[in-house]
């Protein structure tokens, strides 16, 4: 260590004594009175810090109280909506049921009549013409018509 170092250790150690003796020789009161001073301004920080605790604990909940109502009138009108919601889809539902139902029956019913007709159309004689009643022409590739 150089010598700068040195002094300025040994006059912080000099310093800091000076420092205890004058305290101790000057100090207004007794220890046990200063232990005390100290303990009642603990005292009074701690109970300044419980009272604004108390203080601000109590206007959250007024705060809390006033949302309250409104989250709760929130809520029940969300909940009517979604039960106003879930009956439309019921009524939607049966709608459709009924609508499948009735076309399904129009299908089924147009299908009998279809094979009614079939049926009654493959009991009935065919009138066919005779064979010398019809014209067949032969043409062929290579000839030319005449005009």
């Amino acid at each position: 260590m150089n010598k700068k170092t040195v002094g300025f250790i040994l006059g912080s150690i000099v310093g800091a004594a000076a420092g205890v003796v004058a305290g101790v020789m000057l100090a207004p009161r007794s220890g046990a009175e200063s232990r005390a001073m100290a303990a009642d301004a603990m005292n009074d920080a701690w109970d300044s810090a419980v009272d604004t605790y108390e203080r601000g604990a109590s206007a959250v909940n007024d705060k809390l109280s006033g949302v309250r109502p409104v989250v709760d009138a929130k809520t029940d009108e969300l909940r009517a909506k979604v039960d106003l919601a879930r009956e439309r889809m019921d009524q939607l539902r049966d709608s459709l049921s009924e609508a499948v139902a009735s076309a399904s029956s129009q299908v089924q019913d147009a299908v009998t009549n279809v094979a009614d007709r079939v049926s009654a159309m493959a009991d009935e004689p065919v009138d066919a013409k005779p064979a010398d009643a019809v014209h067949v022409e032969v043409v062929d590739a290579d000839e030319t018509p005449e005009a």
